[in-house]
């Protein structure tokens, strides 16, 4: 007798395995039955008092701006500097080594250097989170331009694409699962950064904050505010990088 594996549709799947790690965490905060664990219960009862006392939407909306603003002069510069350097094989030899030393560079390091260089100010932290993030960008996108294909880019030329129309239905295709990766990985990476920025030399947004929930040992206070970071970045994901995702692949079948 032939066992068939029943077909579970993928949004089942990913229900039955947040349910799964919320049953995980349950049972380690009962058996640790400590502060330093706090039930999922308490973590969301601290979470709706903090939004109920504005606190956590103030501090949220600070650190938003901060990533908005220094996450898309990052890309921008990332993305023109990319396709540059991927373009002309002598500048990206000129400064590849350039790429190497800033991507070895710790954050923590630009952060500290930013701060003394320039004062506790939001220009620095802006600075240091664009330099932590802008070699990422371009490598990423360096290579995509050198992937690519040579024959489309002949067949724009003999048929007298215009730059615009060479970049918009032969470039950009093809570009396109490049931006998306330094994008999501950008989003990823860059708020980690922003938190340490905002830790160690500014006085509002979710790193300040969670730097005096650490003091004060505030694990559940901690867990609320990381949520909710968690929840807006899911949010960006679902509502502006998959539609967008989805309408620039649409040529594909």
């Amino acid at each position: 007798m032939t066992f068939i594996m029943p077909i579970v549709p993928n949004k089942i799947l990913a229900i039955l395995s947040f349910s799964l790690l919320i049953v995980i965490w349950q049972g380690l905060a009962i058996f640790i039955n400590d502060n330093t664990l706090p039930t999922p219960a308490l973590v969301i009862q601290v979470f709706w008092q903090e939004i109920e006392s504005g606190q956590l939407p103030h501090h949220l909306a600070i650190t938003l701006r901060r990533l908005l603003i220094s996450f898309s002069i990052a890309m921008l510069l990332g993305c023109a500097i990319g396709i540059l350097l991927g373009r002309h094989k002598k500048l990206d030899a000129f400064f590849d080594n350039w790429l190497v030393i800033f991507l070895n560079i710790p954050a923590l390091v630009t952060i500290i250097l930013c701060y003394v260089w320039f004062g506790l100010i939001e220009s620095a932290a802006i600075l240091a989170v664009i330099i932590n993030k802008l070699p990422n960008v371009i490598v990423t996108i360096r290579e995509g331009s050198k992937a690519l294909d040579k024959d489309l880019l002949d067949m724009a030329r003999c048929y007298n694409f215009s730059k615009q129309k060479t970049f918009t239905h032969v470039i950009w295709p093809q570009l396109h699962p490049f931006v998306m990766a330094a994008t999501r990985s950008g989003l990823a990476l860059i708020w980690k950064i922003i938190l340490v920025v905002e830790l160690l030399g500014r006085s509002d947004g979710m790193g300040y904050q969670l730097h005096l929930f650490f003091q004060l040992f505030d694990v559940a206070s901690i867990l609320a505010y990381t949520i909710a970071f968690i929840a807006v970045i899911q949010a960006i994901e679902l509502l502006i990088l998959k539609p967008l995702d989805k309408r620039a692949l649409r040529w594909r079948r």
